[in-house]
């Protein structure tokens, strides 16, 4: 444990990489040794209570079955709305209630959801709570660049907000946070403090995750949070070596560790096995850092397999049910990153696009690895267009609009404050949906495939989206003849989202709460796509591989049963090209 000697851990990276099981196995061996120990989720999809058998609220729990444990949960809705409650009571009988719901309305996007959560997470690291004196505080989810850049926006904090609201930042009246710039500053000292603070990056040995993991590792350096260390997680060494798959992804796994981002080669570095069972209780989590344990389980797991094999639908299905009866329409996936969005989309696009109709895909996704799969073909059908919204340039077009607008008339100093606030992540969400609005009204001419950001991106996007709607609407008398993007998202005719998700545990309830969200905004998913399915393949020999299928099986059944009455897969296919591989696949069934 020499490289855990610091009082704050933070445990960041992708969903589904396997933080909380890094952070949990991290917090049961310090607790072994003596330490009081924290754990302290900011996941809005937290599965601490699962990982740890213990129940874990927004309180500070004993967990059970260990000493020196103890775990809470921040939920970040919950923090929200107890913020806008803040921002809103004083307003109350000064304001009018339209006035009141404007702002809380104003209030709703993830911006406004991060800050409330980081307003939470930093009495932690401020030395705020009370009772047990922990030694060891370990975060699951650190808080992203976006809330502490935010944070440090002297216009977010200055007089002008509260004198200029249509100019003000996503933390809004800086008077409704429990916390005090002087307080946000301690904090930031403290995790800028190598002696204090450790920064765990965790990830997949997997191109998309390194990649994530290189952003991550340079954007934290950037915050002079410099005391770095990287986990990879799930590394698959075959056990059977007359299983071609196996032997395959073994070698792919290996590849992709050899050419590791150069920024990541100067970390330590530590490595975890993939496992054949989940790990689930503190026995399965000290195995984490007990090869020994690792083995004795992993025995007794293997001798009880089962072969099992699932049926499902593929992509090509899929894409025959999105154009059945139509010549145009909007197909959005969604999801976390690292799921496979983006293949989905893709394949989709080029699917529609070999059947003759006009195509154009696109994405939002800041990281755009669009580019990356359409490469793979060589050559494209010719009624296909391939774009990319750049967040980058969208939002300087927006921000050199807005501040012509707001900066006529106004002071240097004024000018000044106002581009510093359009600085704040939020303007990049709403520049890119005013491109987004395009490519929806092309939807009614012409498929457009869009591969969409992350989720937490991706809701916000829609919150605009809505927010919009709201504006129209209300500002419009003639209802009839106005349709929104918001209408168009919900009009299922026109749009039809389709969910992907790993068959893990932990991407599926992400992807149910997508879902969730979804929903109460008036928009139903059309289908499920599950991604990277062991189960859907046959002639499996490795042990590791089969327990890997086998444990799908719950998972799939869950989807189906809970939460989409139409499931496709995509069958884990170990290939450095895979859009082709993807489509010759469904060329040959």
């Amino acid at each position: 444990m020499a490289e855990k000697n610091t009082k704050y851990l933070f445990f960041t990276g992708k969903g589904g990489v396997g933080k909380t099981s890094l952070a949990c196995a991290t917090a049961v061996e310090m607790a072994d040794s003596g330490k009081v120990v924290l754990i302290v989720s900011t996941d809005p999809a937290s599965n601490l209570k699962d990982v740890l058998e213990s129940p874990v609220d927004e309180n500070i729990n004993p967990v059970k079955g260990i000493d020196n444990l103890f775990a809470i949960n921040i939920d970040p809705e919950n923090s929200a709305e107890e913020y806008r409650n803040r921002v809103t009571q004083p307003l109350e009988g000064i304001a009018t209630k339209d006035e009141i719901k404007k702002i809380r309305e104003d209030l709703s996007g993830a911006c406004t959801t991060e800050i409330a959560s980081f307003d939470e997470f930093s009495r932690f690291v401020s030395g705020e709570i009370e009772g047990t004196k922990f030694d060891v505080i370990i975060f699951d989810t650190a808080p992203t660049g976006h809330t502490l850049r935010l944070l440090e926006l002297p216009a977010a904090w200055s007089s002008f907000t509260d004198e200029n609201p249509d100019g003000a930042s996503c933390l809004g009246p800086a008077s409704a946070l429990k916390s005090g710039k002087e307080r946000y500053h301690t904090v930031v000292k403290r995790l800028r403090d190598a002696s204090l603070t450790s920064f765990y990056i965790v990830s997949r040995a997997d191109k998309a995750s390194l990649k994530e993991a290189s952003r991550t590792s340079n954007e934290l350096k950037e915050l002079e949070m410099i005391n770095q260390l990287l986990y990879l997680n799930g590394v698959f060494r075959a056990i059977d070596k007359q299983d071609l798959l196996a032997n395959k992804i073994e070698a792919m796994g290996k590849e992709q560790l050899d050419a590791i981002p150069e920024n990541l080669k100067f970390l330590p570095l530590k490595t975890f096995p993939l496992l054949p069972y989940n790990v689930l209780g503190i026995d399965k989590l000290r195995s984490l850092f007990n090869p020994e344990m690792q083995k004795s389980i992993s025995a007794n797991v293997v001798s009880k397999l089962e072969p099992s094999r699932q049926e499902l639908q593929g992509i090509e299905t899929l894409t025959e049910e999105l154009c059945k009866n139509k010549q145009s329409g909007l197909i959005m996936t969604m999801g976390k990153g690292g799921v496979g969005k983006t293949i989905a989309a893709s394949a989709i696009a080029v699917l529609l696009a070999n059947k003759g109709f006009d195509v154009l895909l696109t994405t939002t996704d800041p990281a755009a690895h669009i580019q990356d799969f359409i490469e793979q073909l060589g050559e494209l059908p010719a009624t296909l267009t391939v774009e990319r919204i750049d967040p980058k340039l969208e939002t300087q077009r927006y921000t050199e609009k807005i501040l012509a607008y707001k900066g006529q008339g106004q002071s240097e100093e004024a000018k000044k404050l106002i581009l510093e606030d359009l600085k704040s992540p939020c303007t990049e969400e709403v520049a890119v949906f005013h491109a987004f609005s395009k490519a929806i009204s092309l939807a009614k001419r012409k498929f457009v495939v869009m591969d969409t950001a992350p989720t937490g991106h991706t809701l916000l996007l829609l919150d605009t989206a809505g927010s919009y709607h709201r504006d129209i609407m209300r500002n419009n008398i003639n209802e009839g003849r106005v349709r929104t993007p918001y209408m168009s998202l919900q009009d299922q005719e026109l749009s039809k989202i389709i969910l992907v998700s790993l068959p893990e545990t932990t991407p599926m309830r992400e992807a149910g709460s997508l879902q969730d969200d979804l929903k109460r905004a008036g928009i139903k998913p059309y289908a499920w796509l599950i991604n990277q399915s062991l189960s859907m393949l046959s002639g499996i020999t490795d042990p590791l591989l089969k327990s890997r299928a086998n444990a799908e099986k719950e998972v799939i059944d869950t989807i189906k049963s809970s939460y989409s009455e139409r499931t496709f897969g995509i069958p884990f296919i170990a290939e450095k090209k895979l859009l082709p591989a993807l489509l010759e696949l469904h060329l040959n069934t």
